[in-house]
């Protein structure tokens, strides 16, 4: 048997809809500059579905930086992984740099969140531990609990309860194989916006015996005094273990970092698989994030407009009724009741008629019959863009309510 022929007939739960949805549902093709306006399909659109936090995607001082950079070092250097030839003094300051910013000892930047966390977590834990971890974590997490030989447990998702029994069965577990626990959360919660419980989960440990790994790639940049993240928000950062965050939200940039004390961070440099066996971070991008960390540190008022703009967009929703959940953080859910079919009009009643464009979630990322609108405000959106956008989910809610969206009536429509 070819071991291909099986592809004809199972796309995967995704691939199944290629056919009617590439270009517009998956994969579609956004054009223009970065910002809260962008073209789809050449018209224009709000744009709810980046993560463009601070707005430095499209910064002035950031586009001439990276021009800048690019035309002096060009984009091969350093060449090799970074053990072997690809280091540099500026990853290092860099790397000396965002660890004083979340108040850890050290820290080692890698090239992209989802292979570095993957890989730091096969690399932290060997068959003898037991990890325990949130139930709705990121696909990275998920998928480097995967690799792991020994035990594994989820605890149910921020429950407490849950995660304390699941640490007493780690517990007995590692009283005979002689392992530890490792602990891993989310600052924010990408779907729903809700932070992790971090400081309860820190509680735990005056009962229990584990290390905490926190990964904060939708809190860096966005929660904190001073931006620092989920754990300096919840007053809890020096109590995690391993904080991580990706360049690719809050920095608009390519990469990532983990902090902790030093013999952590150097067991990493040394161990992780993806970075030992991969090409180094170009120059011109080390130096755009070094821009971008001192405009984060510099220009508070980035924080200060995304937040403004967060507030007004959760508000309105709130007040039209519209269910957000429990967010807490930027990140806006709309939680909806409907068919995979209704959820396909509403969309398209969005995007073609309100100029709309936001992310769509549904089964089985989501259970049946919930549609999941995830909106990501930024600093640069405008009070214009938000209300716009409030008087389409509005309008777009009461239809779904009214049944306009079932496919023999909106047809109709």
């Amino acid at each position: 048997m070819d071991i291909f022929n099986k592809f004809k007939n199972d796309k995967g739960p995704l691939g199944k809809y290629a056919e009617k949805a590439e270009g517009y549902f998956v994969f579609p093709k956004l054009e223009g500059e970065l910002g809260s306006r962008m073209k789809f399909r050449g018209k224009e659109v709000i744009m709810w579905s980046i993560n463009n936090y601070l707005g430095l995607g499209n910064h002035p001082i950031i586009r001439e930086t990276d021009a800048q950079y690019t035309k002096e070092w060009g984009m091969a250097y350093p060449m090799g992984a970074r053990m072997m030839s690809g280091h540099t003094e500026y990853h290092e300051i860099l790397e000396r740099q965002l660890a004083e910013f979340v108040s850890k000892e050290s820290a080692y930047v890698v090239n992209f969140g989802y292979q570095g966390i993957l890989s730091a977590i096969d690399a932290l834990v060997n068959r003898h531990d037991v990890i325990v971890y949130d139930s709705e974590s990121h696909a990275c997490i998920v998928d480097g609990v995967r690799l792991h030989m020994g035990k594994r447990f989820a605890f149910d998702h921020n429950d407490m309860e849950s995660l304390e029994k699941n640490l007493q069965r780690a517990q007995k577990i590692t009283h005979s194989t002689g392992g530890g626990i490792l602990v891993i959360s989310e600052g924010v919660f990408g779907m729903r916006g809700d932070q992790g419980l971090l400081k309860e989960i820190v509680e735990l440990k005056k009962k229990y015996s584990f290390r905490l790994f926190v990964d904060d790639a939708h809190g860096f940049g966005t929660l904190g005094q001073t931006g620092a993240g989920a754990g300096e928000e919840q007053g809890i950062q020096s109590e995690i273990d391993v904080y991580f965050a990706t360049f690719a939200k809050s920095m608009a940039s390519i990469g990532a970092f983990f902090a902790g004390n030093k013999d952590v961070i150097q067991f990493l440099q040394y161990n992780m698989r993806s970075q030992m066996f991969a090409k180094s971070l170009p120059l011109p991008i080390v130096l755009g994030n070094l821009k971008r960390l001192e405009l984060l540190k510099s220009m508070p008022e980035l924080k200060e407009n995304l937040w403004l703009n967060v507030n007004y967009l959760q508000e309105g929703l709130k007040k039209r009724g519209l269910d957000i959940g429990n967010t807490n953080s930027c990140v806006t859910p709309i939680y909806m009741q409907g068919s995979v079919e209704e959820a396909t009009h509403l969309v398209k009643d969005l995007r073609e008629n309100h100029r709309i464009f936001c992310s769509i979630v549904i089964y089985p990322v989501v259970p049946k019959g919930m549609i999941l609108l995830r909106l990501i405000p930024t600093a640069v959106h405008t009070k214009e863009d938000i209300d716009l956008s409030l008087e389409a989910f509005e309008s777009i809610a009461e239809k779904l309510k009214k049944g306009v969206y079932k496919e023999a009536e909106f047809a109709r429509v």
